[in-house]
């Protein structure tokens, strides 16, 4: 091989590094990024160390998985979405209330299934108690975490700015070692 033609090689290799890593960038700055859930908040649906892909783009609905910035440290959170801006949120005997409407909460069912009869696996509130408005205000959203017995959520902060989401999660991979892969 000459050396015109090594120059050449090296700068063709060069290139593809290049483009390779710029779309890695722009992808993970725009479109997706990954993540790994810390805490107990969000089980049973997620659980400590389950790696997830959050995606940047689409649009935030009800029920979503989110991360996000936490208001009140500098780590990001984990959380169900639950209110959406101008939604009324009330929670009444374990039985969640959007705009005065039952609504059904499937994810919760594993635990409140080991409840006793007399046991709420989400104490009784408000909007207006636990965030001093009666609806969700524009630009914010309410997120609780599944685990509500210890998770720290909306219920404690307040409401979260649209601003402060990371992305929704849309993939959970399972623990490295869950599957047999040290870490």
């Amino acid at each position: 091989m000459n050396n015109n033609s090594l120059k050449h090689e090296v700068w063709s290799w060069l290139k593809t590094i290049f483009v390779a890593l710029t779309i890695v960038i722009v992808c993970r700055h725009y479109l997706i990024t990954p993540s790994i859930v810390e805490g107990e908040s969000m089980m049973p649906t997620l659980h400590d160390g389950d790696r997830i892909i959050l995606s940047k783009v689409g649009k935030i609905e009800r029920f979503d998985e989110i991360a996000f910035q936490a208001p009140d440290s500098d780590d990001a959170y984990v959380k169900r979405v639950i209110g959406l801006p101008g939604d009324k949120v009330e929670m009444k005997e374990d039985v969640l209330y959007i705009n005065d409407k039952q609504v059904a909460e499937p994810y919760l069912e594993e635990y409140k299934k080991d409840l006793s009869q007399s046991q709420y696996l989400t104490n009784n509130f408000t909007l207006k108690e636990v965030a001093g408005k009666s609806t969700v205000p524009e630009g914010c959203l309410f997120v609780l975490g599944d685990n509500r017995l210890v998770s720290k959520d909306s219920r404690y902060f307040g409401f979260i700015k649209d601003d402060a989401v990371i992305g929704d999660v849309k993939l959970r991979i399972w623990p490295l070692e869950a599957i047999g892969i040290p870490e």
